[in-house]
């Protein structure tokens, strides 16, 4: 059973048809017959346990891989049919992953976003390209930190440094690999604010948001794909996803989902073991 979303079709960022991803080596299968679209200026939430192929799902998205069977169109292009370097600096990616030199400036860090280099390479960087990079760190309401080299930024602080790289692109398409990993609540707040700010002011941005709490999803996030076992457990929005039900069936546990003001929260009750 999969839910579905309603009402006019937005024009296509990303299609998934019937994609599945296998390790040549084991045949191993980590995705197997993946449907899914996402639209222009849509907000998803991908969730699942350990293992269910969310990073593999984000990878393809990201054109950083290829499918073993199926179909990828990201932006309007196939994988397979495009230079993938080319189709990747135009998709923004936010990871608590990504390689930052710790000595570099707030300011370059998201400079190097004009390049989706590392390190920088200043003979690029013109006025035109610096002053955006100023404007987004005042977007993301971080202007302040500028100077600050980013290895002595908090880790929300740096989050939102990341952020504002991704943005330098000027993608339609952001993706976010557990970006709130290891924050703590203020920072978690910040960010989360953040996200909400940009999907109200950046009407055809989508974004794509990989977490695993519920409570790191901004009021912004309107469609959700489960994924469980490399599979599609449900998709569609929100409010038809995140129920007890569909969550319990992901998790394989018992889980309660409530709403309070736009944000979700899930708590997991008790497994009491089977009567003997």
């Amino acid at each position: 059973m999969r839910a579905h979303a309603t009402g006019a079709t937005p024009t296509a960022i990303a299609v998934l048809d019937r994609v599945s991803v296998r390790r040549y080596a084991t045949g191993q299968v980590i995705l197997d017959d993946i449907d899914w679209t996402v639209g222009a200026g849509q907000h998803w939430a991908l969730l699942g346990a350990n293992g269910a192929g969310k990073t593999t799902v984000l990878r393809l998205i990201g054109a950083l891989m290829h499918p073993t069977t199926g179909t990828v169109d990201v932006l309007g292009h196939r994988l397979g049919r495009v230079d993938m370097r080319e189709l990747r600096a135009h998709i923004g990616l936010v990871s608590s992953a990504q390689k930052v030199p710790l000595d570099a400036t707030a300011h370059t860090v998201v400079l190097t976003g004009h390049t989706g280099t590392v390190q920088p390479l200043w003979r690029t960087y013109g006025s035109k390209v610096r002053d955006r990079a100023t404007a987004l760190l005042a977007e993301l309401e971080i202007k302040d930190l500028a100077d600050r080299a980013y290895g002595v930024c908090s880790g929300g602080q740096r989050a939102r440094i990341l952020v504002a790289r991704a943005l330098m692109a000027d993608p339609s398409l952001l993706l976010l690999d557990e970006p709130f990993n290891a924050l703590d609540l203020p920072s978690r707040e910040d960010l989360i604010d953040a996200m909400h700010r940009l999907a109200t002011t950046r009407a055809g941005l989508a974004t794509i948001t990989v977490t695993h709490h519920l409570e790191e999803l901004s009021p912004a996030i309107g469609h959700v794909l489960l994924l469980k076992e490399g599979r599609v457990l449900t998709s569609g929005p929100a409010e038809h996803v995140l129920t007890g039900e569909w969550m319990t069936q992901c998790f394989g546990r018992p889980i309660e989902v409530s709403r309070h003001e736009g944000r979700w929260l899930a708590r997991s009750g008790r497994v009491r073991p089977a009567k003997p």
